[in-house]
């Protein structure tokens, strides 16, 4: 019988270790870098209790180090997403009887685990196999993750305790079930952390789930689904396969459990897989939830009152961090004419300091892009723009090797033509794309801005005049799920800045806020009346 009741107060962020010369965690990340080259990764996928090896080996290599072999993950097919659908359906019942402390604590286990035990080895996996720097990976992989788990336990028993009211004689409370069915996440190479929440924000509710990560994150996946076995979490509650998008989607989206969809990746891809869903309602059991974070064409808008240094250095940052591989990287820029070629100047030779080579050398700021098909199509863009000198050039960077390591450097494009194909479309590595605007047609610039990209994600204004920022605010108010005002587009923190964006963008549920895990619950409405009518007449009904 339980005689108390729980509660999880806000958790404070987790802190950043600095990494810095001398420091045990420096040291720690050394050694841990060390020894995962030692050995070679054979990796299973993940199904209900067992771990299953197809004999289909695929390659595991280091972005920035191609000729090194990380080891193996072994490729799954059709059956082992059914299988994976089984094991999540024979779980369902047991998880979602589970007690929400019980549930709780092994989702805040894991992540004193990652916080302790498991943090060298956590950024060490995501710094050899996604290509970040050790700052990169501590924020993403150790801290953000951790944050999910402690922020997300703290806002799901935030829901748990919103109760209605109830009148005299009558008792109403609100029980928040999990999905009937079971959730499919489908999870970006480009954030572990974002490879963890997908998967277990859905579970946290009572939720079994599918996981496919994409297969440049299979290596530190495999390492969080260890940590959440070793933290409790029971057989089949989360299961973890590696397959095609294709052969994942044509049985998730085919079967009449399916209950939902917690998605991060391309906008094509969700369109599809929105379109597919959509004309498969007639077989499921409920309408599934789709929950998306999609693409970016992100923004800094600069405003003739901005400061030179704070723009630069913003646009250093926000565009050339974890070589621009974020959803929320800034992209393209808009500069002044008063204020254009300072920034220029400066900013082409701070790029220029900007070392460039494998994480394990801490002092280098880039590392590579992911994959060759990442690497070629940002090639083809930097080459049409070396060619096309009508309507753009290049001021910095351009160059691109992928002998050892798929490196492309810092680039900086000056579009002459504000609808140039690196303005509008979305690149994904390290290219920023400026245009210099009239300084006394900002208004004009806000309206360009907001009609040459589909996307809605993130985007930030650099001003010194308070009139201006709350007026530009207000103008694009639709443009940005997350706006920033003198600041880079890029580090939203859990608690802090909840992410996400409209339009092409996605959803809008915001990962990281309660507004998501509302997302993969059920609720309802329990009325008891103590004291039952006996008779259908009102008083309304009798004359005097």
């Amino acid at each position: 019988m339980q005689l108390g009741v729980s509660s999880y107060p806000l958790p404070a962020n987790e802190p950043v270790l600095s990494y810095a010369p001398g420091t045990p965690e420096k040291a720690a990340l050394k050694k841990a870098l060390k020894d995962l080259k030692k050995s070679k990764a054979d990796i299973p996928m993940y199904i209900g209790s067992e771990e299953v090896r197809t004999g289909v080996l695929k390659e595991i290599r280091p972005p920035h180090e191609t000729k090194f072999l990380l080891g193996h993950y072994h490729l799954g097919d059709k059956t082992h997403v059914k299988s994976a659908i089984n094991a999540a359906l024979k779980a369902k019942e047991k998880w979602a009887a589970l007690s929400w402390d019980s549930r709780a604590h092994i989702f805040l286990k894991a992540a004193d685990l990652i916080a302790t035990k498991y943090r060298a080895v956590t950024n060490a996996a995501t710094m050899l196999a996604q290509s970040k720097n050790p700052f990169q990976s501590e924020i993403d992989a150790v801290c953000e993750m951790i944050d999910f788990l402690r922020f997300n336990v703290h806002f799901l028993d935030q829901i748990y305790r919103e109760q209605p009211i109830s009148s005299p004689g009558t008792k109403n409370r609100m029980e928040y079930r999990p999905l009937e069915g079971f959730v499919a996440a489908i999870t970006p190479f480009n954030f572990t952390s974002i490879g963890g929440n997908l998967p277990t924000s859905a579970a946290m509710c009572g939720n079994v789930v599918v996981w496919k990560c994409a297969h440049t994150q299979v290596y530190s996946a495999e390492l969080f689904m260890k940590i959440l076995k070793e933290a409790g979490l029971p057989d089949g509650v989360i299961n973890l396969v590696y397959a095609s998008g294709p052969t994942f989607g044509d049985v998730v989206f085919n079967h009449p459990d399916f209950a939902g969809i917690h998605f991060t990746g391309s906008t094509a891809v969700f369109k599809n897989m929105w379109k597919q869903i959509g004309e498969n309602t007639k077989i499921y059991k409920s309408y599934p939830r789709i929950v998306g974070e999609t693409g970016g064409k992100d923004f800094v808008l600069v405003h003739k009152s901005a400061d030179v240094d704070e723009v630069v250095a913003a646009l250093c940052r926000g565009a050339f961090e974890y070589q621009g591989q974020k959803c929320s990287a800034a992209s393209r820029a808009y500069l002044p004419s008063n204020l254009a070629a300072d920034i220029k100047k400066k900013l082409v030779a701070e790029i220029k300091t900007m070392k460039m080579g494998t994480v394990e050398d801490f002092t280098n700021f880039i590392n590579a892009v992911i994959d060759e098909k990442s690497f070629d199509k940002l090639e083809g863009y930097i080459k049409r723009a070396r060619k096309d000198k009508q309507n753009a050039k290049i001021l910095v960077g351009g160059k691109c090797d992928k002998t050892n390591g798929y490196f492309i450097e810092p680039t900086v494009i000056e579009a002459l033509n504000p609808k140039y194909e690196t303005m509008c479309e979305e690149l994904f590595g390290p290219v920023l794309t400026i245009y210099t605007y009239d300084a006394d047609k900002f208004d004009a610039t806000i309206k360009l801005l907001d009609s040459t990209s589909p996307y809605a994600l993130t985007g930030s204004i650099f001003a010194k005049d308070r009139a201006v920022i709350e007026s530009t605010t207000q103008k694009l108010m639709n443009n940005a799920g997350n706006f920033y005002i003198n600041d880079k587009p890029t580090g939203a923190v859990v608690g802090q800045q909840p992410f996400g964006g409209a339009r092409g963008s996605g959803t809008n549920d915001k990962a990281g806020s309660i507004l998501n895990l509302y997302r993969w619950l059920s609720a309802r409405t329990i009325k008891e009346t103590f004291v039952s009518p006996t008779d259908y007449r009102y008083p309304f009904m009798q004359e005097p």
